[in-house]
């Protein structure tokens, strides 16, 4: 490829409303353009990066059983409405009407279509267990884009459905798609990326992990613990709350006129969150009764684990006038009566010589311990982990401090069960000729995010520093004078035609200054670089250098092509 002819200008300033690196450069270099709001056309370098992680993706599912398929973008409503995800999912879904007056939708994930598939097509046990998977373009109209390529609306991914007789079976083939993913990662460069487990979210299931990539300006928070190896999103983590044993001290009534807030109750008794009882509210999805979470003042409530809990989306409530028997501010266990859901977490559990609201304006309660004695009628019939990792907190699994750490998601993978296949009515028949449900796993992983992800970790201030695996080309050879020099120029023709047989070559054979030429380099990050300049006059040497910068040499120019497959050898070898 001539860099004169390559599609796509390359930029010295820094765009104003970029912030993370992959953004930056990937805009700065010519890999990316904003047609609206997470939106964006891919120009060459970009698509020749994609077009890698692809096919390494590909080879990977390939080896562990998968079929590529090829779902439509546009299904018909009814089969989200078999699911149930026609109307319990919100705005992300673009629904839409054909010219019929049909109702229609833009796929934001697949898990219907491969049903509809599979249904059709595997309807005996002898058909199981399979895995079909798909790279397909996806629009989710999400609220806020960020990011460049890290949170858009419209994206590239991969996405899989494995099909399954039994749970184990379904375990089973988690895990080797578990270790297909770290593969991958670790191919395109990323080896570092660490597995933690999540939030089912709208997805549903049970079981289901993330991967992600540590960075600081990630959105996910995760807590890892460094002695054990415990990892979780903190939407998913089990929380490990230190209790001080504290002795039973006698319940007091006590005047505390507008305190409505932890801050503001602890400030007026000279008192610590810890030593309070919390009461947040929310509204349920589809539900008449609100849900009141009862909670240790200086923990806030895991709305993804309530959600779990309650088995409907939740939403913060503060409007008292949609609940007029319930005290906004001054709630508290003892004699709650409101007409709502209760639920205790387990930080309270055990808790003596707590402060609570009395159910009454202005009024809140001293010396309250969470026993059976001292909640009486209120007394839950169980304690539950509905409270959000916090710094500091201790690892839920070895009790040793555990770090709270940024991530940018760059995968996923789900234990499914049973939600699409028993609400779309798919059966196959067993070996004894009965009806039996299928059990399901899915894996996704964003191609586009991934390679801004690869960008984020791979890249200096000067641009991104492709792996040998992904990168768009293997070398970038520069002609420094050419126009005034023809020994150079000469040289440098015959190198492209050489390395150009054997590797992926972008020679830059503009009449430009070295510093334009090397600035473009940075911020195309070829692995390999080799300049044809000075040296060639001098000493009838080429420099030969990697964009990583662990590696700079001149060579003859009859052995530049050595040099150049030592490089590339050892830059693979490296990724493994």
């Amino acid at each position: 490829m001539l860099l004169s002819q390559l599609i796509g200008e390359r930029y010295r300033e820094k765009p104003g409303d970029a912030t993370m690196a992959s953004h930056i450069f990937m805009l700065r270099g010519g890999y990316i353009r904003q047609v609206a709001s997470g939106i964006y056309t891919l120009l060459p370098p970009a698509k020749r990066i994609t077009a890698k992680i692809e096919a390494i993706i590909r080879q990977e599912m390939d080896a562990i059983g998968g079929q590529e398929v090829l779902f439509p973008v546009v299904m018909p409503a009814e089969l989200w409405r078999e699911s149930g995800r026609y109307d319990s999912i919100g705005s992300e879904l673009l629904r839409m009407r054909d010219r019929t007056g049909h109702d229609m939708l833009l796929g934001m994930t697949h898990e219907e279509a491969s049903v509809h598939l599979a249904r059709s097509e595997a309807t005996s046990y002898t058909r199981f267990p399979f895995m079909i998977y798909q790279i397909q373009t996806k629009f989710r109209d999400e609220p806020r884009s960020r990011g460049g390529l890290i949170r858009v609306r419209e994206f590239t991914m991969k996405d899989a459905y494995s099909f399954h007789t039994s749970q184990e079976d379904l375990a089973r083939y988690y895990e080797i798609c578990h270790k297909a993913y770290e593969r991958i990662f670790a191919r395109v460069g990323l080896p570092g990326i660490v597995s933690v487990k999540s939030d089912t979210g709208m997805m549903g299931g049970k079981v289901a992990h993330e991967f992600m990539l540590l960075s600081d300006s990630g959105e996910d928070s995760l807590v890892i613990c460094p002695h054990c190896g415990f990892s979780a999103n903190v939407e998913a983590s089990p929380v490990r709350a230190a209790h001080e044993e504290r002795p039973s001290r006698p319940v007091r009534k006590l005047e505390t006129p507008h305190c409505k807030t932890i801050d503001d109750l602890c400030a007026l008794l000279g008192t610590t969150p810890d030593r309070t009882v919390k009461a947040c509210v929310f509204a349920v999805e589809g539900r008449r009764k609100p849900v009141v979470v009862f909670i240790r003042g200086d923990f806030e409530v895991n709305e993804a684990k309530l959600r779990q809990r309650v088995g409907a989306d939740v939403f913060p409530l503060a409007d008292s006038a949609s609940c007029p028997d319930i005290c906004f501010g001054f709630i508290g266990p003892v004699g709650f009566s409101a007409d709502a859901d209760v639920w205790f977490d387990a930080t309270l559990e055990g808790e003596k010589d707590m402060v609570c609201g009395a159910n009454e304006a202005d009024l809140h309660l001293s010396g309250v311990d969470m026993t059976p004695e001292g909640l009486g009628a209120n007394w839950p019939a169980g304690f539950f982990d509905l409270a959000k990792a916090r710094a500091g907190d201790v690892c839920p699994v070895c009790g040793k401090p555990a770090d709270l750490r940024r991530g940018i998601e760059m995968g996923n993978i789900f234990q499914l069960g049973t939600k699409y296949s028993a609400s779309m009515g798919y059966t196959y028949t067993d070996a004894d000729g009965k009806p039996q449900t299928p059990i399901m796993g899915c894996y996704g992983i964003g191609v586009g995010r991934l390679m801004a992800g690869i960008c984020e970790e791979h890249h200096d201030d000067y641009g991104p520093v492709w792996p040998i695996s992904v990168a768009p080309w293997q070398i970038h050879l520069c002609a420094i004078g050419g126009a005034k020099d023809p020994a150079v120029a000469e040289a440098a023709r015959q190198l492209y035609g050489e390395l150009s047989a054997r590797h992926e070559v972008i020679f830059d054979d503009r009449n430009v200054t070295a510093g334009v030429a090397f600035a473009d380099a940075d911020l195309l990050g070829v692995p390999v670089r080799v300049i044809v300049g000075r040296g060639l006059g001098r000493d009838g040497t080429v420099e030969v250098a990697t964009r990583d910068k662990s590696y700079r040499e001149n060579v003859p120019l009859d052995g530049v092509p050595a040099a150049v497959e030592a490089q590339i050898a050892r830059l693979t070898a490296e990724i493994g």
